[in-house]
């Protein structure tokens, strides 16, 4: 799970890399090119030296990585516990199309498009994002791809909600608009003219399993609110296709659950 925000504020909540972006470093956030280096700018990768089975020894901010209780993604099991959960009530708007390629993932700005309430809590919707295969499983079943919609609440708290995608006969609508216009290469975010609406991408059935996890890259920061729907999206052939030439494997290894509950809505 990546995450981008405009404001340095946040940022800083969320204790991640505030780096330039470029194809060599693969780093998530991209502000001035002559800002300070940190120790956070720890490059970091999804294989080799610098992969998910290094990222806690790469540098002391990574070490929640190796050592955290908390992490994600998980597998989730028939185990879990049924709980009064509360309705998910998603306030989506259209919105202009920014995408960017950032060396981890494609990314799509939206810190304009709306909130999801969840219960007394409301988040705003900052961005989302894709991984490929799933980044979390059920029943030891990773999905072909996930979206992660990225938000958060005025505390400070983070809510990812993780959309499964699954191949299938039918297309996604908003995933084709999407690709059309996908950067192969790390690119700067890039505003086009057409209108997105987020609302294109949710089930019908909004069931969910809810569990508190962490980031799924560096720092891999934990206290993060996962929200993870039930129902599975439906993505073409050629759109995993295309995907995966750009992305062929960008997805966190499952965590130990340790002693946490996955809560179920049904």
């Amino acid at each position: 799970m990546l995450y981008k925000t405009h404001a340095i504020a946040i940022i800083a909540a969320l204790g991640l890399q505030v780096t330039t972006c470029n194809a060599d470093d693969n780093n998530e956030i991209s502000v001035d090119e002559n800002a300070q280096e940190t120790s956070q700018d720890t490059h970091w990768s999804y294989e080799g030296d610098t992969g998910p089975e290094h990222w806690g020894s790469l540098s002391e901010e990574y070490a929640a990585c190796a050592t955290g209780k908390k992490q994600s993604p998980i597998n989730i099991v028939d185990s879990t516990t049924a709980a009064d959960l509360p309705p998910l009530e998603f306030n989506y708007t259209p919105i202009p199309l920014v995408i960017e390629n950032n060396g981890h993932t494609v990314e799509m700005t939206a810190d304009e498009a709306g909130s999801l309430k969840m219960g007394d809590e409301t988040y705003q919707l900052l961005q989302f994002h894709t991984h490929t295969p799933s980044e979390g499983a059920v029943n030891d079943i990773r999905s072909d791809m996930v979206i992660h919609l990225v938000h958060q609440n005025d505390q400070d708290k983070i809510a990812v909600v993780a959309l499964f995608l699954k191949v299938g006969e039918v297309a996604n609508p908003l995933i084709e608009t999407l690709w059309n216009v996908m950067p192969t290469t790390v690119v700067e975010p890039q505003k086009h003219d057409v209108q997105i609406d987020i609302n294109q991408l949710l089930p019908k059935d909004r069931n969910y399993y809810n569990y508190d996890g962490s980031l799924t890259t560096p720092p891999c920061t934990e206290g993060v609110n996962w929200i993870v729907l039930k129902q599975p999206m439906s993505i073409s052939t050629e759109q995993l296709k295309q995907y995966q030439a750009v992305y062929s494997h960008n997805a966190r290894p499952l965590q130990d659950l340790n002693d946490r509950k996955v809560l179920s809505s049904d």
